[in-house]
């Protein structure tokens, strides 16, 4: 099996490049069409319509928010800030930024003592962890993705005005 995994190196792609054969890049790709799975995980550009079907199978994107909240840019940062539900969501790519139909998702809940920084971590060990559990059910088609309910948030690198240190205290963002 043929996996292209969109990013920059991590976790997942070793454990990917255990079982498959897999094709990494964080570079602008054009065509899809020779891979049999798609893998998404921090990568920073937009597929267009054209380059989604030609996709043999659903695209596969994991993103460290509870969608729909906090699409796109940033979304601990925002999910703070805003009070949102916080959690990881594996979806498939659509149109849309982070608009797609869902595969599974886990709400997290934090202390109060976090920072922006040990967030993160934690988001990006759980979605570690559902990806692992979820992956085969998802290729094997055990998994139906469902539609996202509700209409969400969205914000894009424009929007985040920065912070001085990532170590800062979610409190204090509020």
């Amino acid at each position: 099996m043929e996996i292209l995994y969109l990013g920059p190196k991590s976790r997942i792609l070793n454990i990917l490049q255990d079982s498959y054969n897999v094709t990494q890049t964080e570079d602008v790709i054009s065509d899809l069409s020779s891979y049999d799975w798609i893998v998404s995980y921090g990568y920073r550009h937009i597929l267009k319509k054209q380059q989604i079907e030609s996709s043999k199978n659903p695209i596969i994107n994991l993103h460290i928010s509870f969608l729909p909240y906090n699409r796109g840019s940033y979304p601990n940062y925002w999910s703070w800030v805003e009070n949102t539900p916080k959690g990881v969501t594996i979806h498939k790519i659509d149109e849309g930024i982070d608009t797609g139909d869902i595969f599974v998702q886990k709400q997290i809940k934090f202390g109060d003592n976090e920072t922006l920084s040990s967030s993160y971590s934690k988001l990006k060990t759980e979605i570690e962890i559902l990806f692992i559990n979820s992956f085969n059910d998802i290729i094997k088609g055990n998994l139906k993705a469902i539609k996202q309910k509700g209409k969400g948030t969205i914000h894009y690198k424009k929007d985040f005005p920065g912070v001085e240190s990532w170590d800062i205290p979610v409190n204090k963002l509020k």
